[in-house]
């Protein structure tokens, strides 16, 4: 019979070899991964000897560095399923593993839409119930932008510069100027910015005289085993240039020029009125019938000559307002697909089954009290939120007689009344009674010559700026400037009460439409 101290032995014995028995390596891609921008890429990562990994939890991050114990989740696969709890949402949607070859131990990431921000270092975590090992895999994103587009800014008389602006590149290019002689150009640091996927946009600005006209606006880009060059060159023109200025430059010219002639011509009928009053105190027994006349005329000269410039004045401020605003066809091109997210929608709300679509309904349904979830106000909050860069979507808002749109913090408590102001960490605008207006705390009344019918909505995270527009009358609605943001931003959608049955519908945008 075995005595109390052999069963332990046994028993310890029998732990270490289940114990060995599990333990395994994780081996990587001992070379880098270089991904072209846009395409589809396999992150190589396996256990060693090939035992499965079905029952094992497989941790994918991309480390950061300096700081490596902040390290961006990429993937999570944990209790036999995939949790997306804490991804980084720039990677929502875009990561997946073989789930037929984990039984063989392969645990590689398969990383769809290659950006800018996935360039880094990833560590493939694999950790079983007694033992774990990890292996670091390289990726380097390379991405082919645009042709450098030069363009003139400031005047002749005032003293002009030449702008180099190219986009859509990865890792960061440089720009230099060249004269007609191929000498470099003396032009200060390039100002250099990301797009909400990373890739970097390059400007250049030289100033120039008139004792050389052609200038070359060069590009290059240094990859791992070449160096890409493009090139601009620009001819400039013998006569004189008179460059756009800004818009409300533009405005408040039109605006004074058209306002001091309304004046001169006031200031010229009120003399004429009263030269006439005086001839006609001084003869008005003997004329009265005939200054009556006159009178008449002048009251309709008078009426005639304000009206004319009054419309005049209304033409050039809606060609300001509504032709005027060329930087929206730019800011379309920072659009982003938006969906809406069913767990922080009120009882009342009716989500279209793609979630692009909302509308109020008369039944309060039976939903999960979330924490997120709005039971005060008919709200819903965009699936998507964002915590840099800039972003743009379109709301279709035909056939509502009410409706608030703009973005709010993510830590917004939706269990109570909100009052859209931002310092509460919400950036709205809304129809409401017939009046368009900006919750800016106090609110601002928006005179809109034109009733929107869709409505765009765009943030520049790092600049602090929310700016709403009239899509179809090409015409700026309002902007929000000088903000703080801290959070990640939440797009917010308010389809009005019941009766009022049109919804709500996020738009795919064409930017040239």
């Amino acid at each position: 019979m075995m005595t109390g101290t052999g069963c332990w032995c046994g028993t310890l014995l029998l732990l270490l070899h289940i114990a060995d028995s599990e333990r395994f390596e994780v081996l990587g891609s001992t070379r880098a991964i270089v991904a072209v921008a846009g395409d589809d890429i396999i992150l190589p990562c396996y256990i060693k000897p090939n035992i499965s990994a079905e029952d094992m939890r497989v941790d994918w991050f991309r480390i950061n560095l300096p700081d490596p114990q902040s390290n961006i989740r990429v993937h999570l696969y944990q209790d036999g399923i995939d949790k997306y709890h804490d991804q980084v949402l720039s990677y929502r949607g875009r990561t997946s593993l073989f789930k037929e070859e984990l039984k063989k131990g392969n645990t590689s990431l398969k990383l769809t839409r290659v950006q800018g921000t996935d360039d880094g270092r990833y560590k493939c975590l694999v950790e079983s119930k007694t033992h774990y090992d990890d292996a670091t895999i390289q990726v380097y994103v390379r991405a082919v932008g645009s042709k450098p587009e030069v363009s003139i800014e400031g005047q002749k008389e005032g003293g002009m510069a030449l702008l180099c602006v190219s986009k859509g590149w990865f890792p960061e290019p440089e720009l230099e100027w060249l004269d007609s002689e191929g000498v470099t150009l003396s032009a200060g640091p390039s100002e250099t910015d990301r797009d909400y996927e990373g890739f970097y946009i390059v400007k250049l600005k030289i100033p120039v005289n008139e004792t050389d006209n052609l200038f070359t606006c060069r590009l290059r880009q240094r990859q791992q085993h070449e160096v890409i060059k493009m090139e601009t060159e620009f001819h400039f023109p013998s006569e004189p240039i008179l460059v756009h200025t800004d818009t409300w430059k533009v405005a408040l010219a039109v605006i004074g020029s058209l306002g001091f002639f309304l004046m001169v011509i006031l200031a010229f009928t009120i003399w004429r009125w009263n030269a006439l009053c005086k001839v006609y105190d001084a003869s008005r027994a003997e004329h009265s019938q005939e200054l009556e006349q006159v009178k008449d005329e002048l009251r309709l000269e008078l009426e005639k000559n304000l009206n004319t410039k009054l419309k005049m004045l209304a033409d050039q401020l809606d060609l300001v307002n509504m032709k005027g605003c060329p930087e929206l066809e730019t800011i379309r091109k920072h659009a982003v697909d938006v969906t809406l997210d069913p767990d922080t929608a009120h009882p009342k709300l009716i989500l279209s089954e793609d979630r692009k679509q909302v509308r109020c309904g008369d039944i309060k349904q039976d939903l999960p009290d979330n924490p997120e979830r709005f039971n005060t106000v008919h709200y819903v909050l965009g699936k998507e939120g964002f915590y840099s860069g800039r972003f743009y979507y379109e709301v279709q808002v035909k056939g509502k007689t009410g409706w608030t749109l703009g973005v709010v913090i993510e830590s917004i408590n939706g269990k109570k009344k909100i009052d859209l102001r931002p310092e509460n960490g919400c950036w709205t605008v809304c129809l409401m009674d017939g009046k368009y207006k900006a919750f800016t705390g106090p609110s601002v009344f928006l005179c809109l010559r034109e009733k929107p019918q869709k409505v765009g909505v765009f943030v520049d995270y790092e600049e602090g700026q929310v700016s709403f527009y009239n899509v179809e009358a090409r015409s700026h609605i309002f902007s929000f400037t000088g903000c703080t943001f801290t959070e990640k931003l939440y797009p917010l959608f308010y389809c009005g009460a019941i009766d009022n049955s049109a919804p709500l519908v996020i738009t795919p945008i064409g930017v040239t439409d």
